[in-house]
């Protein structure tokens, strides 16, 4: 096997561990806390294991729309674009090593959200609730679970890695040029 195509697959084992460990955490929630209920608190409320089905996306947008339409909308079209993505993955050789990385992880939370959207007709398993005094108007950030954390902290260090990169791309062709004169 190429260095190349190593680099490519190795990022991959994230992707299956946010899997794993987001479906083990739901099983668990799920076998062990009832629906609707708080089953641990955590430095007094501040952290709080609440077991929660959520049949929408981010925030529970779309919960209360037409079954056909939450499935097509919140599984179909993300099972596409995750397909479109690792395609993109494959194909691409200049993203960095943890461009690559932040990617897998991306894509084993979204599979794992996908998973109980498939799987489970309850909808998606959350359980993180988290206060949040009050900022931006709420009391308590909606309720979250593993998949939806690897996505957005992978997200983020994708965002400030394509900014570095776009930076230090900039002081290289701006180096260049100067050179050139």
């Amino acid at each position: 096997m190429n260095k190349e195509l190593k680099s490519k697959l190795f990022p991959i084992s994230l992707a299956v561990l946010v899997i794993i460990l987001d479906q083990i955490t739901k099983i668990l929630v799920m076998k062990n806390i009832p629906l609707y209920t708080i089953g641990a608190q955590f430095f007094g409320d501040f952290l709080r294991i609440i077991h929660v089905a959520n049949t929408g996306v981010a925030f529970s947008v779309g919960a209360t729309w037409s079954e056909t339409a939450r499935r097509f909308l919140f599984s179909m079209i993300p099972l596409i674009v995750i397909g479109i993505v690792v395609v993109i993955y494959f194909r691409n050789n200049t993203w960095t090593k943890l461009q690559r990385w932040a990617i897998m992880g991306i894509v084993g939370g979204g599979l794992g959200n996908l998973i109980d959207r498939f799987f489970r007709a309850e909808g998606v398993v959350d359980f993180i609730d988290v206060k949040f005094y009050g900022l931006f108007g709420l009391e308590r950030w909606p309720t979250f679970n593993v998949a939806d954390s690897a996505v957005v902290v992978c997200g983020l260090l994708l965002i400030i890695s394509f900014i570095i990169t776009f930076i230090q791309e900039s002081k290289a062709q701006k180096s260049q040029e100067s050179e050139e004169k």
